[in-house]
């Protein structure tokens, strides 16, 4: 039998009269793309073993517009942004968590000039400040010793000058961490961003996400540690690629977590 996970909509707590600590703010991704869910219940299970206060907006969340923005379209960007301001404003949200760099970016520096301002983190950043507060322990565990790579995320490195939060977890995990040639403010796109995740490469030499793929090889890794649901679906798809599925897996830094301490 599935074991339920707890996980409680701002519209509960407002009923309650009760404000979260942090919202969740679960992305596209993570709420339809079959994989990314994976990645969505390893971080609630995290947030609830640390005793997180924390809320979802369920169906009254709507796409942040960060594709339609990337894609050229303003408008239905606005649109998009507007609606969910008015609904994180109305709950009187000031603290956002996400596991999509994509959302992160766009409610943290996009959001402010249209009358949204929140504290916002990407989930490696929360994750570690619970490590730091004693919240949260992390262990070695299945993945001691292991040889992995990082890759960054555009939206959380260059975008926005994070390389540490995640590293700092793998390190706990107690891993073999090897850096690709191109990593930190040197990184490769894996070849999502910019909407680019929902239409076929443009003719060229080789795909991005296999040219990224190639260089993560290059380190001999059991695990390619992501920290984006659209990293992971485009370094799978190089993985698949190359025919290495069986000997290389790629995860998200809150699964290795989760799955280290069998939750």
């Amino acid at each position: 039998m599935a074991e339920a996970i707890k996980v409680p909509t701002m519209a509960e707590y407002m009923a309650e009269g009760k404000k979260p600590e942090v919202l969740f703010w679960v992305g596209c991704a993570g709420s339809f793309d079959d994989r990314a869910k994976k990645i969505t219940k390893a971080f609630v299970k995290l947030l609830n073993e640390a005793g997180v206060d924390f809320a979802v907006l369920g169906t009254e969340e709507s796409c942040t517009g960060d594709p339609a923005k990337r894609a050229g379209n303003e408008f239905t960007f606005q649109m998009q942004a507007a609606m969910n301001i008015e609904v994180l404003n109305g709950y009187e949200i000031e603290k956002v968590v996400t596991a999509c760099p994509h959302c992160f970016n766009t409610i943290k520096n996009e959001y402010p000039s249209l009358g949204g301002n929140y504290q916002v983190m990407h989930h490696t950043q929360f994750l570690k400040s619970l490590l730091n507060e004693g919240r949260l322990k992390v262990e070695g565990g299945k993945f001691k010793g292991k040889r992995i790579t990082f890759h960054d995320p555009c939206y959380l490195g260059r975008a926005n000058g994070e390389y540490e939060a995640p590293r700092d977890l793998l390190k706990k995990l107690e891993v073999e961490l090897i850096e690709m040639r191109k990593c930190k403010s040197n990184g490769l796109c894996c070849g999502a961003g910019g909407a680019q995740m929902f239409k076929e490469p443009e003719p060229g030499n080789k795909d991005v996400n296999v040219a990224r793929t190639e260089q993560a090889m290059e380190t001999k890794p059991e695990v390619i540690a992501a920290g984006c649901p659209f990293c992971n679906t485009m370094m799978t798809d190089g993985v698949k690629s190359k025919e290495k599925e069986d000997s290389v897996a790629v995860m998200d830094v809150a699964e290795m977590i989760a799955n280290a301490k069998d939750l």
